[in-house]
């Protein structure tokens, strides 16, 4: 017994010389600098492609919605393999390399001739279309980014935070606090950064330059994470709460053909020893066959544990999985907002064509206007914190002023004039174009201010601000903290099919108005297409999920499952769910 308890101590001493704040730099530099690289490389890639690959306005926007979409979906993917298999530190240390690896192909194909087609002119000539293994050169680029960024930021708060998380320091919850906030506020920084430095690089010194340095930032992203690694805490992986969500839906389609009791009784589900949550919820029923016995002494092992955990799973499974099914509704009407969020190829064709010159003479490349969609973002989330929640609180007697349902609903209404705003300025800036003779020449520059499309980008600033946060904090209030995972990837999954359902939405109204008299819509000459007819059907859809909204937020019933969590559990989540996160644009 001495033995083993002098082996329990020394390991602790072990485990106590890893950590701590002085992890901090290796981890957060990983997390910026591939931010800035990754982040800088998306807001000006639709001139690279039509400039380079010769690819027309519509199927460019295509390749980067579909990029987007997987850069949402692997964090998801990423956080099933960490908790599962590799754990966090190999996880990030894997991905880094890879997306190290992506970026260095994508500098690649500006730096080797043959790695792109020829240059040409259109107007002498038809340009020649890439080869298929230059798409496939570029793709595999874009493949393996989008793999590394979802293993890094799947990861990289959570492995922070297993640095200080140590329960038996008083301070642990002050000195969490203190690592979120540095961790949000430099991963802020570091996307401004992306979309104007790393933008103007390109734009003043090339494509080979402005692709070398982010490929450079990523390598030192990946030396910096691993040089801190004999200081690592690494917690081992162990069973994924993904992996509890499908064996009870695998376990309540096998027994699928069981009925189920007409009285709910605690003898017949299957608990852990201890539990308060005994029986399942009356709603979605179905699943409750999940929990339910079929022959005890058969069911379970010696130790009271389920012999078969894909055929017989405890009641908090259950209930977990019915919380995560209700809110999927709600969650459904994130996904057109995920479509006018991610519009980034064309404003930056369309300030491409205007006098950018905002303050004091100084030019903006025309892909980081949507900086001001990051500060409005950012502004908004410290004036409502810290000036408009007190003095709503006060007014409606609520601690967080609006509900998380009403924050959602005025950024789906918010996001609804930011399309029509965009609509009418795109009509305004075409007919300009006509006016002033550059119909034909979508290079020339108007002499109308690029200061009339600031106004539709600090819209949608503000519109992620409500709807993506308060879809966050709703998730948040109504699953256990074990699911606090489950309230971001909810949000990153929801971008994803925002992305998708976006190339879907261009390919079709690429195809349907080809036959028209002016030609595409989606035209690669903006002078000479109808963008603002593209904003109006996106207004018009927003509009239509704005009162679809609604209906769910009405029909939604989202108190029962508050009471099947363990007090302790609640009480430890309400905890954590203060203030507002930052959303952090995947």
């Amino acid at each position: 017994m001495e033995i083993a308890s002098d082996k329990a101590d020394e390991a602790k001493q072990v485990t106590s010389k890893k950590g701590g704040l002085r992890t901090m730099p290796f981890i957060i530099a990983n997390e910026i600098l591939e931010k800035v690289a990754g982040y800088g490389l998306l807001p000006n890639m639709i001139f690279y492609l039509i400039g380079n690959y010769h690819f027309n306005a519509a199927s460019g926007t295509n390749v980067l919605f579909l990029w987007s979409a997987t850069s949402n979906f692997t964090p998801v993917l990423g956080a099933f393999i960490s908790d599962s298999f590799l754990g966090r530190f190999r996880t990030i240390g894997f991905t880094s390399v890879i997306s190290l690896l992506g970026m260095t192909l994508l500098w690649l194909t500006a730096l080797l001739r043959d790695a792109r087609p020829p240059p040409c002119d259109p107007r002498n000539k038809p340009c020649e279309f890439p080869t298929s293994a230059q798409l496939l050169f570029l793709y595999s680029s874009f493949a393996l980014m989008s793999i590394g960024a979802g293993g890094i930021r799947s990861c990289s708060i959570a492995f922070g935070a297993d640095q200080i998380d140590n329960p038996d320091n008083p301070r642990n919850g002050r000195i969490l606090r203190t690592f979120f906030n540095w961790y949000y506020a430099s991963v802020g920084v570091s996307i401004m950064i992306a979309v104007t430095v790393i933008v103007a690089i390109q734009n003043s010194h090339g494509w080979v330059i402005g692709f070398g340095v982010p490929a450079g930032l990523m390598f030192i992203s990946v030396v910096s994470f691993f040089l801190g690694s004999s200081l690592y805490v690494k917690v081992k992986a162990d069973k994924s709460l993904f992996t509890g969500l499908a064996q009870t839906a695998v376990a309540a389609w096998k027994k699928r053909h069981l009925e189920l009791p007409s009285t709910d009784h605690d003898a017949i589900y299957y608990h852990h020893k201890g539990s308060k949550v005994t029986t399942p919820s009356a709603q979605l029923r179905f699943l409750n066959k999940a929990c339910l016995f079929n022959n005890p002494e058969k069911d379970l092992d010696s130790d009271g544990l389920a012999i078969d955990p894909w055929r017989l799973c405890t009641v908090k499974q259950v209930e977990v999985l019915k919380a995560l099914i209700r809110v999927l509704p709600i969650w459904s009407t994130g996904i057109v907002i995920g479509v006018t969020i991610s519009q980034n190829s064309f404003p930056a064709l369309q300030a491409n064509t205007l006098d950018r010159r905002i303050l004091f003479g100084i030019s903006i490349p025309a892909a980081s206007f949507g900086v001001f969609s990051l500060l409005t973002l950012t502004l908004w989330i410290g004036i409502y914190d810290r000036i408009l929640v007190p003095l709503a609180s006060r007014l409606t007697n609520r601690p967080h002023g609006l509900t998380f349902k009403e924050r959602m609903g005025i950024g789906l209404l918010i996001s609804c004039v930011a399309m029509f705003v965009s609509a009418v300025v795109e009509h305004k800036r075409r007919a300009e174009a006509i006016r002033e003779g550059f119909a034909e020449n979508p290079n020339g520059v108007l002499k109308m201010s690029a200061k009339w499309i600031v106004p539709q980008h600090c819209l949608i600033g503000l519109a992620e601000a409500f709807n993506a946060i308060g879809q966050i904090n709703f998730y948040y209030s109504k699953f256990p903290k074990s699911m606090a995972s489950i309230a971001v990837a909810l949000l990153t999954l929801g971008m994803a099919v925002g992305n998708l359902v976006a190339s879907l939405i261009v390919t079709i109204l690429d195809h349907l108005s080809k036959s028209s008299r002016d030609g595409t819509w989606i035209s690669t000459n903006v002078n000479k297409g109808h963008y603002d007819y593209y904003y109006w059907i996106l207004g018009g859809l927003s509009v239509i999920n704005f009162f679809y909204y609604l209906a769910c937020a009405w029909a939604y019933e989202g108190g029962e499952e508050r009471k099947v969590w363990d007090e302790d559990e609640l009480e430890d989540d309400q905890k954590s769910h203060q203030g507002s996160p930052m959303i952090i644009r995947a």
